[in-house]
């Protein structure tokens, strides 16, 4: 008998940064390492992460990080990871490996592993099941104990008619479930949409449709981690006469290795090059190469794309996922394409790329494995209890439904549930450009100031000798002001600065600290007295 502690990281009320935490005794088992794209009110973070200390502490104990499928949700966090364990062993498949390689993860990490091949960690075991998703070789996976299985479905549908590297093994799931499951998490995103996902994501005879019925060139917005989408594109444009024409070396990357690899089948005559990219009837893949959606189409707005202009012939359809966060971005674009006189289509609401689990998918699975506690995972909160609500249905009792936030900790010993009520602390780390460090709150909040009110240098040169000033106090303002119109506000803000400067000098003896106190303190009274902003304040005082 075991004591079995279950949490997660992130990805609990949320969307994205899915990283769950299994602790089978000593044994500690990583279920997805994922991030969270931030929203345009977080001021120049890329992406945020879970604070990955106590996975540090307890490094030794870690047997791996089980990846699921390659969506940066799901593995996007493994190289902050790496960074702080070097040594962390990544199990994935095939594909998803390819993936991760190609966003920089160290190949000498990672561990290839195959759909329904167990792998063994002394007493314990994972055993990955292959599901229906929009990438191929996603898997769920199974880690069997003395106390019976602890499965994490992950992203998925329930399709039979997805075949080759799509396809789902439900029998291999149904006996998992005879042989007995303690517990399950289960993803939620859908779990308020009624019926099952599919066929709603079948696209090809949509695509089919915008590249039959729209003349001039057409660009597809797509993410390259939804290949089941591109080859959708590909499959639709047969028989039109139309090259398409990848833009951007990883889109190109993926798909080439997807083709090479026997992920893709499509006929690659319909591949065209960069000499194409003018043609009125071609056909434009673009994507960004961080998967920030709507970037490289608000970059070629802007007319900052090297190879992509605009014109009024053109037909922009957005072939990618819509989230709440990016709703306000992307009502901006539609607003700058509609004035530019281009066309756009978006994907019809009876229609969708996001390929999780509706109501019927989700009551398939818990029907199939039938757990113990059922722990619903990944997704915001609403969309957990509605996963919950469907267990409910099914007749499971409230006290084995497992409604939990992130670091909340379920503790289950000799197969019984112990509330503890015990949490693991968890935090995020906020991730800007290359750096691996936290940014930190701090600095959001100047950069909310400096975005909000501008900023106001005040800088003076002091003579080393006499104490005397050469030069200054000279004002610098960027966001706040218009100088030309504000000369009165200047030399008022030089005499306050003059004059503190001037208080601050006695006996050959300068208060650098107090100067720049001073001036922060008086400067934004003043401001906000005559312009009611708050301006971030800086002062350079130096000596030569």
């Amino acid at each position: 008998m075991s004591k079995i502690n279950i949490f997660g990281m992130g990805g609990l009320n949320e969307n994205g940064k899915n990283t769950y935490i299994i602790e089978i005794d000593e044994d500690i088992f990583v279920l997805d390492a994922g991030l969270k794209f931030a929203n345009d009110s977080m001021f120049g973070i890329d992406y945020i992460i879970p604070d990955y200390e106590y996975l540090a502490k307890n490094k030794k104990r870690i047997k791996g990080v089980f990846i699921s499928h390659s969506h940066p949700e799901s593995c996007g966090g493994v190289n902050d990871l790496i960074r702080i364990i070097p040594e962390i062993k990544i199990y994935a498949t095939k594909y998803t490996k390819n993936q991760m390689v190609f966003n920089g993860v160290p190949e000498k990490n990672i561990t290839v592993i195959l759909p329904h091949k167990k792998i063994n960690f002394g007493k314990n075991s994972v055993f990955p099941i292959q599901v229906n998703h929009s990438v191929p070789e996603s898997v769920m996976y199974v880690i069997n104990t003395e106390d019976g299985a602890i499965c994490y479905t992950s992203d998925f549908i329930v399709d039979p008619s997805m075949m080759g590297g799509y396809h789902m093994d439900l029998g291999r799931i149904a006996y998992v479930g005879k042989q007995g499951v303690l517990a399950l998490l289960c993803e939620s995103s859908f779990s308020e949409r009624i019926g099952h996902t599919s066929p709603s994501h079948h696209m090809s005879s949509f695509f089919k449709e915008v590249i039959n019925k729209n003349e001039g060139r057409i660009i597809f917005s797509v993410l390259h981690s939804y290949l089941y989408t591109i080859e959708g594109i590909f499959n639709a444009a047969k028989n039109s006469h139309r090259k398409i024409v990848i833009m951007g070396k990883k889109l190109q990357n993926i798909i080439n290795m997807a083709i090479e690899e026997k992920y893709m089948n499509i006929d690659e005559s319909l591949i065209g090059d960069l000499n194409n990219v003018n043609d009125s009837n071609a056909i434009l893949l673009v994507c960004d190469e961080r998967e920030n959606p709507y970037n490289v189409i608000e970059k070629t707005i802007n007319g900052n794309d090297k190879y992509i202009k605009l014109s009024k012939e053109d037909t922009i359809c957005f072939a990618e996922p819509k989230y709440d966060e990016n709703e306000k971005l992307f009502v901006r674009i539609e607003n700058e394409l509609a004035m530019m006189g281009i066309k756009t289509i978006n994907i019809p609401k009876n229609k969708g790329i996001l390929l999780h689990a509706s109501s019927e998918d989700l009551m398939i699975m818990v029907s199939l494995l039938k757990p113990k506690y059922f722990i619903p995972v990944k997704a915001e909160y609403r969309y957990m209890v509605g996963n919950a609500n469907l267990a409910s249905d099914l007749g499971y009792a409230k006290e084995n439904i497992l409604l939990k936030q992130n670091g909340e900790i379920i503790t289950i010993i000799n197969k019984k549930l112990q509330d503890n009520f015990e949490k693991v602390f968890v935090d995020d780390v906020l991730i800007d450009g290359t750096s691996t460090d936290d940014v930190g709150d701090l600095v959001i909040k100047d950069r909310e100031m400096l975005s909000e009110n501008g900023i106001v240098l005040i800088s003076a040169t002091l003579s080393k000798k006499t104490k005397e000033i050469l030069v200054g106090p000279e004002i610098v303002t960027r966001g706040f002001i218009y100088v030309k119109d504000s000369k009165e506000m200047i030399e008022e803000i030089k005499r306050i600065s003059l004059e503190i400067i001037n208080n601050n000098i006695s006996n050959n003896y300068v208060d650098f600290n107090n100067i720049k106190t001073e001036i922060r303190d008086r400067l934004s009274k003043y401001f906000y007295l005559e312009t009611e902003s708050k301006p971030m304040i800086i002062a350079v005082i130096q000596e030569v």
